[in-house]
């Protein structure tokens, strides 16, 4: 590889207030960046992208306003960032070395970038037979906003019943599986009667129903929970949110993982929840979280959803999009019922 490369990157070129992103929001561009040894700074690294991971927190970073999320804007003409499996091409920082595979916190949405080495998380070991997707899956973004949403704020004791909403989502399948790990009994809400069939079938949960066809949210929670909600983990918000609060015991939680049904509306036309007295009268603990604010449990995390994938107790599922070309689609899939798993766009092999 040349010191000069032509280096392929997506930016902000308008902000998205609203609807999903288009190419009027989001461009690819291609540039010249340098990888020559002096181009480096110390404790900096010349990597290039392997895959990039596809959340719907990038939703927020666009809108060109600060609320709902509260997550840092990213500037007009600024490249994007996500997590991302690196290799290491060229090295100033003596822990890293020429062809190491990294987990990149703040890789940028590009084939190759100069990145401070302190944005690394991780050196990723191929041998342990873990797939490089599940890095960016059970062991990345959604896999920890499942486990703590499970195991750290909604801890469900064994015979719990628990209710878990985007469930063949990435983080849905993971939430699901480690309530099961929990002995819990578990039941999750999807877009269609495949991916019902799917969660039930693959990812070990007891029951499940498609939103779309049982669209009367109180009477499905009624049929699948006749002894009500112990802990919901909340990835949609608004009118599912509203139906679980008539549904929740006495004590119970809910953590606020995302409201994906909402990410794509101003704030004023989003959907209300008009019942949130019971929060009161059932003595509810219902907290948001962002996973930033649990950094220091990282490590916790990784240790039992490495040994989880091991065991095969965690059963992993990826949709891995070809080319960074495919960016943009593969952001606005999340936002739609097609969507089932973990998206990733793999950029180089």
């Amino acid at each position: 590889m040349g010191d000069l490369v032509e280096n392929k990157e997506w930016y902000v070129a308008a902000y998205c207030p609203e609807g999903v992103p288009t190419s009027d929001h989001l461009k690819l561009r291609t540039v010249s960046l340098s990888l020559a040894s002096d181009s480096i700074p110390d404790n900096h690294l010349a990597v290039e992208t392997l895959l990039l991971s596809v959340d719907p927190f990038l939703r927020g970073t666009i809108t060109g306003t600060v609320e709902g999320l509260f997550i840092s804007q990213f500037q007009l003409d600024q490249v994007l960032t996500t997590f991302a499996v690196v290799r290491v091409i060229r090295s100033k920082d003596s822990k890293y070395s020429v062809g190491d595979l990294l987990l990149n916190g703040y890789g940028l949405v590009a084939e190759y970038s100069i990145v401070p080495s302190s944005h690394i998380i991780r050196k990723i070991d191929t041998s342990n037979g873990i797939s490089l997707s599940d890095y960016l899956g059970s062991l990345g973004v959604p896999g920890f906003a499942a486990w703590l949403g499970i195991e750290v704020l909604g801890d469900p004791k064994p015979g719990s019943n628990v209710f878990i909403s985007a469930a063949s989502g990435a983080v849905g399948m993971n939430a699901g599986q480690l309530a099961k790990i929990r002995g819990c009994r578990v039941i999750g809400s999807t877009g269609s009667d495949d991916k019902v069939n799917l969660i039930k079938e693959q990812f070990g949960y007891d029951d499940g129903f498609n939103y779309n066809t049982e669209s009367d949210f109180d009477a499905a929670l009624s049929k699948y929970f006749p002894d009500g909600i112990d802990v919901y983990l909340d990835n949609v918000g608004g009118k599912m949110l509203e139906a679980v609060l008539n549904h929740v015991n006495m004590n119970a939680r809910i953590p606020l993982c995302g409201m994906i049904s909402q990410y794509n509306k101003v704030w004023t036309e989003r959907d209300g929840v008009r019942n949130l007295l019971n929060i009161v009268g059932k003595e509810v603990r219902m907290e948001g979280f962002m996973i930033k604010s649990y950094l220091h449990r990282f490590g916790d995390f990784v240790k039992y959803i490495e040994g989880y994938l091991q065991e095969g107790k965690i059963k992993p599922k990826s949709k891995i999009n070809i080319g960074i070309e495919s960016f943009l689609e593969s952001l606005n899939s999340i936002f739609s019922s097609s969507n089932i798993g973990k998206v990733v766009v793999q950029v180089k092999t």
